[in-house]
């Protein structure tokens, strides 16, 4: 079943971090009590740093966290574009230092050289998720779901077994890796982050009819789930 997503507004940059971060936080310590671990899937881009921030100011037992990438161009960590140095540098400090990272790149020319690897590395984490927050670009895309995207069928295919997908599009400048449409929404709390009237503009065309591969952060919007989709936003 679809379930239309729970809308939360909050005034400013800083009240949505601390809300969503207390959100978060409070799953992941509820996964932590009860199986003794958790994992957690973050998005790249500037719009969750202070998001990371507050999260890493939590006090919950990092020491038992997995954190993960939902997507990541192909570049090494010493790249500025890197969501992985992002990741570390914003959200891997202070209590969530001790969280295990998991990240896609590996030293490799391109993903496909990889491939094999890549998929096992995440077919090993478990399932679901304990949390996946999601950011959308003003193209409509989320992860790596860029329209006109050249594997862009196999990412959102809800069918697929395939954990990971290898993107190029017109809109990435480098190659990509991004979890797979079922990976994505295989989690107890998914979040998709938001700021500013232009992204809330488009999430609100985005719930309207029309085709998946022309926005298709709708992939993720329209995927049959249990647990309504939290969307938090801010001008």
């Amino acid at each position: 079943m679809t379930l239309s997503p729970a809308f939360h507004s909050y005034g400013s940059s800083e009240d949505l971090a601390e809300a969503l971060a207390a959100g978060v936080a409070a799953v992941l310590a509820g996964a932590i009590a009860t199986r003794g671990a958790a994992t957690l899937a973050v998005s790249g881009g500037s719009t969750p740093k202070r998001f990371f921030e507050r999260l890493a100011e939590t006090e919950i037992d990092w020491g038992c966290v997995t954190v993960t990438l939902v997507d990541e161009r192909w570049v090494p960590e010493t790249d500025e574009r890197s969501n992985a140095a992002m990741v570390r540098r914003h959200l891997l400090t202070g209590h969530a230092a001790r969280a295990q990272f998991l990240p896609f790149y590996l030293e490799a020319p391109a993903p496909e050289d990889v491939a094999d690897e890549l998929r096992m590395r995440f077919l090993r984490l478990a399932r679901p998720f304990d949390v996946t927050v999601l950011g959308m670009g003003a193209d409509g895309h989320t992860a790596s779901f860029f329209p006109g995207a050249d594997h862009l069928d196999r990412a959102i295919d809800p069918d697929t077994d395939e954990p990971v997908a290898l993107i190029r599009a017109p809109a990435a400048v480098e190659p990509r890796v991004t979890l797979t449409l079922p990976l994505i929404v295989d989690t107890r709390f998914l979040a998709l982050h938001i700021e500013g009237d232009e992204k809330l503009a488009v999430y609100e065309a985005a719930l309207q009819p029309g085709p998946v591969d022309k926005m298709p952060v709708r992939a993720v919007l329209r995927a049959p789930r249990d647990e309504l989709l939290a969307v938090f936003w801010a001008p």
